[in-house]
């Protein structure tokens, strides 16, 4: 996906598309330009975040608010932040632009800045396999990302013709119902992809709106497309196979290209869908986790 064009950075953001608090922090995130690192690591759950900087030799800033967490500090002489994101790609599409406006934006003139920074953001995740080959205990590298959200359709975007023919072998292969929300697909970005994953799996995984019905579990309601996972997990184009579903990578790598941003997912593989099958030990799984991204993002 290619980079959105910049618009006028001279003209003032209207205060009720930019919302800034008394304090002058952006509105949910709560973060200014100092507290932010310029590499990221973004989690779901809010306690995640204490315990990745606990490993950090110094925190430098540590703020909350709601279910978005930020702590900056170092780790192996390296500045990052830790940032929790909450559940669901509509938490991302917050997350995202805000990140992207405590560097890119005067918080104070609400005006674009003419230079662009770039974030490097890594998230850290668990994930369930939809592929009988990619057992629990596994960790799984986002090469790319098909979301079944809608939150990207509400941004003007222009694919690169790798993700056009992967949806394009995606409507010829699967019959995806037509009043679900239209589906998209955009790659991570590839060196955060290729420092994530030596020793670890590649795949598509698919983003979806819901942990229930959305991502084919039923307990007393009946689904649309009960045959889903199934049809997603036999989905083939040139060796690239949906492998996970997951709640937020979508949304993060769309937004993450558009507005000019490295954007991977890294998930722990904590249930087999196809098997049936969860994994004894998650908070183990995701210590070593924590601990690979930690050392690879700094190394």
């Amino acid at each position: 996906m290619k980079i959105a064009p910049q618009i006028n950075n001279k003209q003032a953001i209207e205060p009720s598309e930019l919302i800034i608090r008394d304090d002058g922090s952006i509105y949910h995130l709560q973060l200014k330009p100092e507290h932010l690192a310029n590499k990221i690591i973004v989690v779901g759950d809010p306690n995640r975040v204490k315990l990745i900087s606990d490993r950090f030799e110094k925190v430098e800033h540590r703020i909350s608010g709601r279910e978005f967490h930020t702590h900056t500090g170092y780790f192996n002489g390296v500045r990052l932040s830790v940032v929790s994101t909450g559940i669901g790609v509509d938490n991302l599409d917050i997350v995202m632009n805000e990140l992207d406006a405590v560097v890119n934006i005067d918080l104070k003139e609400k005006t674009i800045k003419s230079e662009h920074t770039q974030l490097e953001i890594v998230r850290l995740g668990t994930s369930g396999s939809l592929q009988e080959d990619i057992p629990t205990g596994s960790f799984l590298v986002s090469e790319y990302a098909i979301g079944f959200d809608g939150v990207l359709n509400f941004y003007e975007k222009q694919h690169d013709e790798d993700e056009i023919q992967l949806m394009k072998a995606f409507h010829e292969q699967i019959d995806y119902p037509t009043v679900l929300p239209l589906p998209y697909l955009v790659k991570g970005d590839k060196d955060l992809v290729d420092l994530l994953a030596p020793g670890n799996i590649k795949g598509i995984t698919a983003t979806a709106s819901g942990f229930y019905g959305p991502q084919g579990r039923k307990l007393r309601l009946d689904t649309l497309f009960p045959t889903q996972n199934e049809s997603l997990g036999k989905f083939n184009f040139n060796g690239h196979r949906i492998t996970n579903f997951e709640m937020e990578t979508s949304s993060l790598y769309g937004l993450s290209a558009l507005l000019g941003h490295k954007a991977s997912t890294v998930c722990a593989i904590i249930a087999n869908r196809y098997r049936k099958e969860f994994t004894e030990h998650p908070s183990e799984l995701i210590s070593e986790l924590i601990d690979m991204v930690l050392e690879r993002l700094t190394s």
